[in-house]
């Protein structure tokens, strides 16, 4: 029962990881304008993403447009966009594996437990994984916002801070690899069914031992 509960958890904890994971990668919400020196006109505010970026106004009105070219984009921005995409699809991997996995689901019969523990423990190494590869464009992304607005060169229009994105983008890794480790815990191997069985014999032969002890003091006192 205890496994099935791990496993319930970590399936649920890395299905957010998963949904905070597509929204981070669809928002345009990476960089936001850094109001410095007071060189940036206040009314209007720009946010920057992965495919899109869009223009904030005072009034309400926003405006975005997506990027014309891939090709033209930034070495790195490019990398993002591949590394938040194949996380994505390892989570969806990962969510499929890990249902079928489960030892509360019936996709796969009640008589295939050692399969369905290989499935699950795969599936939270593909969790971990995601999460990892996900890591990797928002501390990217944070480092290169933080450098740039520190750095003297750089004109004041051009710094940037960081996004509420970047804030929602730490908290699904964090989740997916939370939820990748209690998943692989979770599963245990197909071996280790057998390891309290194999403790029997010993508690039983103590006992024997121990009541073997017991007759021959009763028969000392008689």
């Amino acid at each position: 029962m205890a496994s099935t509960g791990l496993q319930l958890m970590g399936l649920v904890l890395a299905l957010l990881g998963w949904v905070c994971g597509a929204l981070v990668c669809a928002a345009p919400l990476w960089r936001v304008s850094a109001f410095v020196g007071g060189e940036l006109v206040i009314a209007q505010v720009l946010w920057e993403g992965l495919w899109m970026n869009c223009l904030s106004q005072t009034t309400g009105q926003i405006q975005c447009k997506t990027y014309d070219s891939t090709l033209a984009l930034p070495m790195f921005t490019q990398a993002a966009r591949s590394l938040t995409v194949l996380s994505l699809l390892l989570c969806l991997l990962a969510i499929i594996l890990g249902v079928s996995g489960a030892k509360c689901t019936h996709c796969m019969g009640d008589n295939n437990q050692d399969t369905k523990a290989r499935l699950g423990r795969i599936a939270g190494v593909l969790f971990i994984v995601a999460g990892l590869a996900y890591l990797i464009p928002i501390c990217g992304t944070a480092y290169a916002i933080i450098r740039d607005f520190y750095d003297p060169n750089i004109a004041a229009p051009l710094k940037r801070e960081l996004g509420p994105a970047l804030y929602l983008g730490w908290g699904a890794s964090i989740l997916l690899l939370v939820g990748g480790s209690l998943l692989h815990v979770g599963s245990p191997p197909p071996g280790a069914r057998a390891m309290p069985i194999i403790g029997r014999p010993a508690k039983d032969s103590q006992q024997t031992v121990a009541t073997g002890q017991v007759k021959q003091q009763e028969k000392s006192f008689v």
